[in-house]
């Protein structure tokens, strides 16, 4: 195969980054692609050049075939490093890479094209003895024999986009009478999505785990395992946490999910870096979901035990190098666990959100690992996986990389966009994670454990808001705060921190503030405070919290928490007695891609109305209670704005819950 010392890399956030590090590493240049909305993004500076895609979407620049084999002609690149997502398994791609004269960094067009058929890929897995699921994955895909299938199956039963992965154009379906539903809107999210809406139907095997097996294949046919990862942390069949070795997996269990991943493997002739994913019954039987033709999300775990970098392992494969080790020779190390930064709001059912970085900072300790595609001025976007960062943990035992891992999570600052780190958090103090017992159906199972306001609720995080708040209205050296030649006064302060409206009087006397609450008060002194950080002694404690303002919101740093704070102090009130609206508007900025309704049409309480893609996800909004439609306030296919107004609703007097929200 030919060799190569300058390496597009086709991606974009913090796996352009990871990626840019190990071909530098090498000794090879790394170009960078970009968009109009990553022009100053930190993928663009961690390469030694750069070229401009245009476009705003993914469409328009990340996903064009030709703009980006464009850019690796212009720059005089002679290989391509897909990361993943995007175009890392479109065989298409691949293929016009060679046809190009470039080196796919990945596997060959036929083993991406077989593998990436769910349909398919179960065929050839099982004709190589790996165990499959029992299911459908038959040629009839109408609504009619999808139905009668899954009836067949029994129920529960998973719907699944057979091209694809992530996640994406999945249902579990629990009721007969949700099928319909649930086959249309899998159906829509997988077309949207990988431009395929076949489907397949797996029996749901709702108490397991999601166990990963890491390969290795070069070009002479030698295949190796790297361990496994336990991946059974998930929301929404989205991976939330991810760690290596699995608590669960024993040696036994490893040695035989190992080799069934090596012959799943050898079964598409495969080359490169590949994942085989199975889900294990609690009996610790195993079947194949599906293979993953490229890096993934959570590789620096398996990197963090073994010591093999996988992406400088994709560099050597490529260039038709041997694996520089034997399957013996394969060493697992301690434990890691890895959490993903996303910019969602856990709160309100985890609803992507964009806005400004205005501060962000990983601390420098041992055992830590951090990916990020983020920094400081940075204007998060909707037209893009709402992942900003990976944070890990590296320990001798499990125990102390999960403390590791939680106490990071507290020493980060992430301020501006709403984000998860709090839910991260708080999901590592979790009694069945910390016992290593979570399967793929926990989360989903107690949703509302982990997404309510933990450290904002105490007047403590309270009183440090409204304080920071005071600082913004008078921005003096804080031994001159408060300064007055008068006695000292209360004065009255309503904030909204974060989804709460909270109400206090604030007694200052120079630095020291009294924050009276309805049942407790707060005392403590705001020591100083920079641009960035405010010092507060808190019972006898000084904290630093880092902190940051707009002309509209302060936002500071508490533990794992962040405290978004609007002062509401001189806002007007709001009418009083008025009745819930039917007017159903976008929660979140993104496309609309969906209306089920039109102006005219009688509609009941949940029924669905509109459908919002942001940040590859896509989001229901559905009718708060029984009426008829009025308005359409957006265009099918165009981009809406949080808070733009869908659809009306004209609600029946006696059919009023709450607003129509996404889900």
């Amino acid at each position: 195969m030919a060799k190569f010392s300058r390496v597009l890399i086709a991606n974009r956030g913090e796996i352009a980054v990871r990626i840019a590090r190990s071909v530098q590493a090498a000794g090879y240049q790394a170009i960078a692609l970009f968009s109009e909305p990553d022009s100053q993004a930190p993928h663009v500076a961690a390469c030694d050049m750069a070229v401009a895609l245009g476009g705003a979407t993914a469409a328009q620049s990340y996903l064009d075939i030709d703009k980006v084999l464009g850019a690796a002609q212009a720059s005089g690149a002679q290989a391509i490093h897909p990361g993943y997502g995007f175009l890392s398994e479109n065989s298409e791609f691949a293929k016009r890479c060679e046809e190009a004269g470039l080196v796919f960094i990945g596997p060959t067009p036929s083993a991406i094209d077989l593998m990436g058929s769910k349909r398919a890929a179960k065929d050839a897995v099982m004709a190589a003895g790996v165990p499959c699921i029992p299911g459908y994955d038959g040629a009839d895909q109408s609504d009619s024999a999808l139905i009668a299938k899954a009836k067949d199956i029994g129920l529960p039963v998973m719907v699944k986009a057979s091209a694809g992965g992530g996640g994406r154009g999945m249902r579990l379906v629990t009721d007969s009478d949700q099928l319909g539903e649930a086959i249309i809107s899998a159906r829509r999210e997988a077309t949207n999505a990988f431009g395929n809406g076949e489907l397949i139907l797996e029996q749901a095997i709702t108490t397991g785990r999601h166990i990963e097996i890491q390969v290795a294949a070069d070009t002479l046919g030698n295949v190796i395992h790297l361990g496994e990862r336990d991946c059974s942390l998930q929301r929404r069949h989205q991976k939330v946490v991810e760690e290596a070795p699995s608590p669960f997996v024993d040696a036994a269990l490893r040695e035989a999910m190992g080799l069934a991943a090596v012959n799943a493997a050898k079964a598409c002739n495969y080359r490169g870096v590949g994942t085989v994913e199975f889900l294990v019954a609690q009996d610790r039987s195993f079947s194949f979901l599906e293979m993953n033709t490229r890096l993934q999300v959570e590789h620096p775990v398996t990197e963090l035990v073994t010591g093999v970098d996988l992406v400088d392992l994709q560099l050597r494969i490529a260039q038709g190098e041997p694996l520089p080790l034997a399957q013996d020779e394969v060493e697992i190390t301690g434990h890691a666990i890895e959490v993903r930064i996303y910019a969602e709001d856990p709160s309100k059912d985890f609803v992507p959100q964009t806005g400004p970085v205005l501060a962000w900072d990983t601390p420098n300790t041992e055992g830590l690992r951090v990916d990020s595609g983020i920094c400081r001025g940075n204007q998060v976007s909707p037209y893009y996986d709402p992942m900003l960062a990976k944070v890990m943990a590296f320990g001798a035992t499990r125990e102390l990389a999960r403390e590791r891992l939680q106490r990071a999570l507290t020493q980060t600052t992430l301020l501006g966009v709403t984000n998860n780190q709090e839910f991260l958090h708080s999901l590592l103090g979790d009694p069945i994670f910390v016992a290593g017992d979570a399967t793929i159906t926990y989360l989903d199972q107690h949703a509302d454990l982990h997404t309510g306001a933990t450290l904002s609720d105490k007047a403590e995080g309270h009183a440090i808001a409204i304080v920071a708040s005071l600082v913004t209205d008078n921005p003096q050296p804080a031994h001159l705060l408060n300064w007055s030649n008068a006695e000292p006064m209360l004065r009255a302060k309503k904030l909204r921190i974060n989804d709460a409206e909270v109400s206090a009087r604030v007694l200052a006397r120079g630095s020291n503030y009294r924050v009276d609450f309805e049942e407790t008060s707060v005392e403590l002194k705001l020591e100083a405070h920079t641009d960035t950080d405010l010092h507060i002694s808190l019972n006898g404690i000084l904290h630093r919290l880092p902190w940051a303002a707009t002309a509209d919101e302060v936002f500071v740093q508490w533990g794992a928490k962040q405290l978004r704070c609007v002062d509401l102090t001189y806002a007007p009130a709001l009418a009083p007695g008025s009745a819930t609206s039917g007017e159903v508007q976008a929660s979140t900025e993104g496309l609309l891609v969906a209306l089920e309704v039109s102006v005219g049409d009688r509609v009941s309480a949940g029924q669905t109305l509109a459908v919002v893609e942001a940040m590859k996800m896509q989001h229901r909004h559905v009718a708060a209670g029984d009426g008829v439609v009025t308005s359409i306030g957006a265009t099918l296919e165009t981009q809406v704005s949080k808070g733009q107004l869908l659809v009306a609703v004209q609600l029946d007097s006696d059919s009023v819950s709450e607003k129509g929200e996404s889900q």
